[in-house]
């Protein structure tokens, strides 16, 4: 069946089949292949983005701006102190506006509704750059680096995400893994699993069943057996700093280190971190908590820079999804 994004949204994979998912995946890998062989076919020339930011970025905001300008598209940077929007400007007046100038708008912040709100009024495609409850983007970045590495389908690949499983990185996974059918474990404190959102648990859980896949929460860092990607996060997200030593304090068990890779029993396991990452004491942030006795490592710097470690195909990998998801919706 032929597949069409034109003009659709992209605010949550849980709005997608697998089979769009799967075309998702296999244009970022023609896209990233054509590129490396030097193919240039712009197909989002005389297009125009803009990029919301409320919540600051690195990959994010250089795999948009990177991915639109190969393809020939102009981009407006726009961050909480260069806009109106929520301030002296409504949501809706803002994405009606921001849709009459631009033909696509990524949204980085806080609040899923946010991103929905804007889809909902600009009358234009709408990109989820990251929220608190999702991360879609991330996603499609990570099944691409997994088929580059791990030699077999997505269906049969297990994901162990070891840390706080109340946060977007772990949901973002959950609802992917559903939808393509894979098993996925989330494993941290009790503690914080009595807090994950009883609507997207209920929702992934019953995806999985749809399609075949498996979706575990657990506390056992036994679960990690027989995986093949060990998924890493910071303990504390944005906007979340205050709660560092009490959550590195709670998390320090599920630090990944060289140990938690040889109890997986599988000698070819993945790394994989959505970065930022703490793994020495070389940020500012690390080393202030560190000289006040807090280590915030969420994952031992041998194992973040060691064989198993693809976490930089991974990064580079933000940049050809994101590619694949506008050529997808805005690209001729």
């Amino acid at each position: 069946m032929a597949v069409n994004l034109k003009g659709r949204s992209f605010l949550t994979l849980a709005d997608f089949t697998p089979a769009e998912i799967r075309y998702l995946l296999d244009l970022a890998r023609d896209l990233k292949a054509k590129r490396r062989s030097g193919v240039c076919e712009p197909t989002m020339q005389g297009k125009h983005i803009v990029l919301l930011f409320e919540k600051t970025s690195t990959r994010t905001r250089c795999s948009f701006e990177v991915a639109a300008t190969q393809e020939g598209a102009h981009v407006t940077y726009l961050d909480a102190g260069s806009s109106q929007m929520g301030k002296k400007e409504s949501l809706e007046d803002s994405a009606k506006v921001l849709g009459r100038f631009f033909d696509g708008i990524e949204y980085r912040g806080f609040d899923q509704k946010v991103v929905e709100d804007l889809a909902k009024y600009a009358g234009v495609p709408v990109w989820n750059g990251l929220t608190d409850a999702d991360h879609p983007t991330q996603i499609l970045a990570d099944m691409l680096t997994i088929e580059e590495h791990v030699h077999k389908p997505l269906n049969k690949v297990k994901v162990v995400f070891p840390g706080d499983v109340r946060n977007n990185m772990c949901y973002a996974w959950m609802i992917g893994a559903a939808k393509m059918g894979m098993h996925f474990v989330g494993i941290g404190p009790e503690e914080l699993a009595k807090q994950m959102d009883p609507e997207i648990v209920k929702s992934t859980f019953a995806t999985a069943r749809e399609t075949g896949g498996l979706i575990e929460i657990t506390d056992n860092m036994n679960d990690i057996k027989d995986a093949d990607v060990i998924y890493g996060d910071i303990w504390a997200s944005m906007g979340e700093e205050e709660l560092i030593p009490k959550r590195s304090e709670l998390l320090s068990p599920y630090r990944v280190t060289e140990e938690t890779l040889k109890a997986t029993g599988n000698p070819e396991v993945l790394y994989m971190h959505c970065l930022p990452s703490f793994h020495d004491f070389e940020t500012k942030l690390a080393k202030e908590w560190h000289d006040k006795g807090v280590d915030i490592r969420e994952v031992t710097d041998e194992v973040f820079r060691g064989r198993h470690s693809v976490v930089f195909d991974e990064a580079e990998n933000r940049m050809h999804t994101i590619k694949a998801v506008m050529v997808a919706t805005i690209g001729k």
